[in-house]
C-alpha cells in the first residue's frame, strides 16, 4: 500500500489499520480530548500539542510525538525509545499497547477501522514498532521537510 509497506513483516498494511495509524498520527485523541466529535471523525491535521516533542511543524510531527509520549508514560518507553533509535525494535505486545493507549483510544480507533479492538491491538502491535522505525530514521523525530521527503519517496 506504500510508504510503509516495508515496515511490517508480510510487506503491506491493510487499509483498516492505515486508518487507525493515520488516526493515531493526527487525531485529537492523543491531545487530550477524550470524547470524539464530528470534526475528529474525519482526522486532519492538527496544531502543535503542547508538548515537548511537539514542533511548530504542525499536526503529523505533534501527533508522533503524543503518540510517543502516550506509550512512555504507558509503561513502554523502552519500545518506544528503541523504535525512534537506529537499533533493533523492541517488540510490544497487544495487551501493553491497549493498557499504554487506553481503552477510549482503542474503542474509538477500533470504529473507524471498522475491526475489532482485539483485532486492531493484534495488528497494530505488529506494524506500530515498523512505522515509528521508518518516520524516525535518523533515531529522531523527523521535521517538516524529512516528512515531506518521506511522502515523496515514491
Amino acid at each position: 500500500m506504500g510508504l510503509f509497506d516495508d515496515a511490517v513483516p508480510g510487506g503491506n498494511i491493510a487499509k483498516p489499520i492505515m486508518i487507525a495509524l493515520g488516526a493515531l498520527l493526527v487525531s485529537k485523541m492523543l491531545a487530550g480530548k477524550s470524547e470524539p466529535d464530528q470534526a475528529s471523525l474525519n482526522p486532519q491535521p492538527l496544531p502543535p500539542a503542547e508538548t515537548p516533542s511537539a514542533t511548530p511543524d504542525g499536526g503529523l510531527l505533534g501527533g508522533l510525538g503524543g503518540l510517543l509520549d502516550k506509550l512512555k508514560n504507558g509503561g513502554l518507553a523502552d519500545a518506544a525509545d528503541s523504535w525512534v533509535s537506529t537499533g533493533q525494535n523492541k517488540p510490544v505486545q497487544p495487551g501493553q499497547l491497549g493498557s499504554a493507549l487506553g481503552q477510549q483510544t482503542i474503542s474509538d480507533l477500533a470504529k473507524r477501522a471498522g475491526m475489532s479492538e482485539q483485532e486492531l491491538l493484534q495488528q497494530l502491535s505488529q506494524v506500530l514498532p515498523g512505522v515509528v522505525d521508518k518516520m524516525t530514521p535518523n533515531g529522531q523525530l523527523p521535521n517538516l521537510s524529512q516528512i515531506a521527503s518521506m511522502f515523496g519517496q515514491r
